[in-house]
């Protein structure tokens, strides 16, 4: 028997039906696609629903986005429907959960290249902010395109090779910052589940979740369907492993936004109860800020559509 009690014969099986379910909760929370807001919580926070009951940390949640059968993350923006006809159409599976932005294939308009390059931000930051192991498919991090071919195995061609001297240089220094990013605060990587209480000496919280107008959840928001919208507070002062020297480990507090939705939103900070100023770091409808933009609780941010804003804990 493997852990957990399953079969180890059926594990690959079940790695791919689990592991499976956070590629496609991220994919329809991004998408014009409705996507339970409890679902996409649990997927965030290392699918605990899948793994705690069973023994197991959120290291056991390998979180991806794309893997090798399947689009690549270019792909995922830019097509609607596979494109296998070099493979005689006789393949790749027909559920994909893209969204093309606009138009198929190709596209040389600027609003669907512009929401093309932020949903490629999207999906990155969602996926190295999360809790668990993020793993990032070879030349994803490039823009490497298969022109829509969703399993390019029987292709040793341009389809499927990788093409390192035609990268997309944005997209690789947004994702070398961001792997940087998740390296240096260990709140994004937490060994232990969270618990949604305080943790330690902190009277906070180790999370919290956010209404648009800065109120912390309750059940009945929750409850009210398919909401496109949440604001997350992680403390970084809750992290119960220490390192490897038997230290304690803290970070600074986080507050990320998420706006899926197709229309932008004004949020409101928490109050000072949770922090008293908020320093901008990272808005995926730009990318990574150069300048720092410091705000205050209970200030009002306007979110772009389709963006996630990530705050630090400003000194």
């Amino acid at each position: 028997m493997g852990e957990g009690g399953y079969q180890v014969g059926n594990f690959p099986s079940l790695w791919s039906e689990w592991n499976g379910k956070y590629r496609d909760c991220v994919r329809d929370f991004w998408r014009e696609e409705n996507q339970k807001l409890g679902e996409f919580a649990s997927r965030f926070t290392g699918s605990s629903d899948l793994y705690r009951s069973n023994s197991r940390l959120p290291s056991a949640s390998i979180n991806y986005i794309t893997s090798h059968d399947g689009f690549t993350l270019n792909d995922l923006v830019s097509y609607n429907v596979k494109h296998n006809e070099p493979n005689w159409n006789l393949d790749g599976d027909d559920n994909n959960r893209s969204w093309n932005c606009g138009k198929e294939g190709d596209s040389e308009d600027p609003n669907v290249t512009n929401l093309r390059n932020k949903q490629k931000r999207n999906f990155l930051a969602t996926l190295f902010l999360s809790q668990g192991v993020p793993m990032l498919m070879s030349g994803d991090e490039m823009g490497r395109t298969q022109k829509g071919n969703n399993n390019s195995y029987c292709q040793d061609n341009e389809i499927s090779w990788q093409n390192w001297e035609s990268i997309d240089k944005d997209l690789f220094e947004f994702t070398k910052k961001l792997i940087n990013y998740r390296t240096i605060h260990p709140v994004f990587k937490r060994r232990r589940w969270f618990e949604g209480r305080p943790i330690h000496d902190s009277k906070l919280h180790d999370i919290e979740w956010f209404t648009m107008d800065g109120k912390s959840m309750v059940s009945e928001d929750w409850g009210k369907g398919f909401i496109k919208s949440i604001g997350i507070f992680l403390n970084g002062k809750t992290i119960p492993n220490p390192n490897p020297r038997a230290e304690p480990v803290t970070d600074d507090d986080f507050y990320i936004i998420f706006n899926a939705s197709e229309k932008d939103l004004n949020f409101r900070l928490p109050s000072n109860q949770w922090c008293e100023q908020w320093i901008k770091e990272l808005d995926t409808s730009i990318g990574w800020l150069e300048k720092e933009q410091v705000l205050k609780a209970e200030e009002t941010l306007q979110i772009q559509a389709h963006s996630l804003v990530v705050l630090r804990h400003g000194s």
